[in-house]
């Protein structure tokens, strides 16, 4: 069976023999150590060489060869980190931009719906129209719009399906400090409009599949009160999903953190499933949610140890809940960042290829 025809199965739950993998990957140091090809001075060699030997993680191949400076440290100055072969985006949001309540509750979205100039909301697009949002879209699928094929793993993605939008235009504290005001509520209805828009567009794009993001919880649980998120995100996810469906498309759900509290109320809006991280109880909500889309339940903390033990134990444990569900997929929720140690990747691989299977 082809490894995206396994991946199209584990999306809708159709429980593939081989469990397929879904991995958050950037650690150039890990592929030059599986493949014994300087990613540096090689990226699209090195990747040729990762494709021929670990095609389960899907990973894409630069056109071109040309070498890469290797990463010298953080940014300080600039609030950026070491991520993969570069540096992160900077970590300021709109603290540069609001900084009273007034700077908040005054703001209109769609009176700045052009947030090209806005690099911090990290959607960075032209929304002041559907038809903007639909040339975006047109560089991707250049050709006319039609029906993806019945079982294409086509997808697109959005980062701001609701709740990151305040967060990120204004910052977590003016966020948090404005979002129990009356007058908050206008600035939401706002942002919810600029989304409508985009979720119009979604429906024609030639896809099967809507990642929609959404970092409503930490790692310990909700952020906003279930009142809050039942008020301002969930009607919304309710009425976009909706939309979505009407289309045929089905909904693949992101979020950070534990989303233990709200994963009934994210699969009630209508999404196929979740990908989370390891604080999540993967299996608490496999056994609620028949053959549901599940990722995101192994942990970079344990590859990190590098303890071939606790790697393997790790991965039994993983195909335990993929046996509970039909959409379960490998993945590393917390990330496989830069530092992960390569030989404790060879080990997960390997582990996965030997136990993760129904």
């Amino acid at each position: 069976m082809e490894i995206a025809e396994r991946v199209y199965m584990a999306y809708m739950g159709l429980a593939p023999r081989q469990i397929p993998h879904w991995e958050h990957w950037s650690n150039p140091d890990a592929e030059t150590y599986l493949t014994g090809v300087d990613y540096y001075q090689h990226p699209r060699l090195c990747r040729l060489e990762m494709q021929r030997l670990y095609p389960e993680l899907r990973l894409g191949v630069p056109e071109s060869d040309e070498a890469k400076p290797r990463p010298t440290g953080d940014d300080v100055q600039h609030h950026r980190v070491r991520w993969g072969d570069s540096l992160t985006d900077t970590f300021l949001h709109g603290e540069q931009y609001f900084h009273t309540e007034e700077d908040v509750l005054g703001f209109s979205p769609l009176a700045h719906a052009d947030m090209r100039v806005w690099p911090h909301v990290v959607e960075a697009w032209d929304f002041a129209s559907e038809e903007a949002i639909r040339q975006r879209f047109r560089a991707h699928w250049p050709g006319a719009w039609s029906k993806p094929a019945p079982n294409s793993i086509a997808s697109v993605g959005f980062y701001n399906t609701m709740f990151m939008w305040p967060l990120l235009a204004f910052g977590w504290e003016m966020f948090l400090s404005c979002c129990l005001m009356p007058e908050f509520e206008r600035v939401m209805d706002e942002f919810a409009e600029i989304n409508r828009r985009v979720f119009r567009v979604f429906c024609e794009l030639p896809v099967n599949f809507v990642i929609c993001h959404d970092d409503i919880v930490h790692t310990n649980g909700p952020v906003c009160s279930p009142e809050w998120m039942h008020k301002y995100v969930f009607p919304r996810y309710e009425e976009f999903w909706g939309m979505l469906k009407a289309s045929g498309k089905h909904v693949l759900f992101m979020s950070d953190g534990r989303m233990d509290r709200y994963a009934d109320d994210v699969m009630a809006c209508g999404a196929r499933g979740i990908i989370s991280e390891p604080y999540t109880d993967c299996k608490a909500i496999a056994r609620r949610h028949k053959d549901c889309f599940l990722a995101g339940e192994g942990d970079s903390r344990v590859l990190m140890r590098n303890d071939p033990d606790e790697i393997r134990a790790m991965v039994k444990s993983m195909a335990e809940t993929s046996r509970l569900t039909g959409g379960y997929m490998m993945c590393i929720g917390n990330h496989i960042p830069w530092n992960v140690p390569g030989e404790a990747i060879k080990r997960y691989i390997g582990y996965s290829r030997e136990l993760a299977h129904r």
